[in-house]
């Protein structure tokens, strides 16, 4: 039966689930125009940020050139995405460039401690961590986080261990196909 009362709450209920939606968005935004202002002239010399939507502050890319390593020479893009609960949860990133790596599988997941909620080593995602944190840590990933023994491409890691010359011909191959 029809209630107009319970047309009303029904009506604040969607007016709150819009506004809390709207704050959200709000505060994320507020947070990245402070966080990207400071962390676009602190990136390292090779990385290079993109904003396709200058509207979309919270979905851009990363153009990541290593000049040294097994991926040297290679332009490896990565989307990143922030969802409107930032900075209570981390940012959402995927390889838009093809490679053969043991952290990053060919679909573009990316495993970095940094991406998760819960990390058993306690070095993940918190809210004191900030854009630059991820940037850096997926720099990282064609040098010092490059980590064979908890890797995501499985296959990758195993070809490393089992040929390591073999590897790396085939991650320049993907470099010479994919990255340029």
């Amino acid at each position: 039966m029809f209630s107009l009362s319970k047309l009303k709450k029904e009506t604040r209920n969607r007016r709150t689930e819009t506004s809390n939606v709207v704050t959200s968005a709000l505060i994320r935004d507020r947070l990245l125009i402070k966080e990207i202002q400071e962390f676009v002239h602190s990136l390292p010399y090779t990385c290079i940020t993109h904003f396709p939507d200058p509207n979309e502050m919270h979905r851009f890319q990363i153009t990541i050139t290593p000049d040294e390593g097994y991926w040297r020479g290679g332009k490896f893009k990565f989307l990143i995405e922030v969802p409107e609960e930032y900075n209570m949860v981390p940012p959402k990133v995927r390889c838009l460039t093809r490679l053969w790596h043991p952290n990053i599988n060919e679909d573009g997941a990316v495993c970095l401690s940094v991406l998760r909620l819960n990390c058993p080593e306690g070095f993940g995602w918190a809210p004191t961590r900030m854009l630059r944190d991820v940037v850096w840590g997926l720099n990282f990933l064609f040098s010092d986080l490059l980590n064979f023994e908890d890797a995501l491409n499985h296959e990758a890691a195993e070809h490393y261990l089992k040929d390591k010359k073999s590897f790396v011909s085939k991650v320049r191959k993907y470099v010479s196909l994919y990255a340029k």
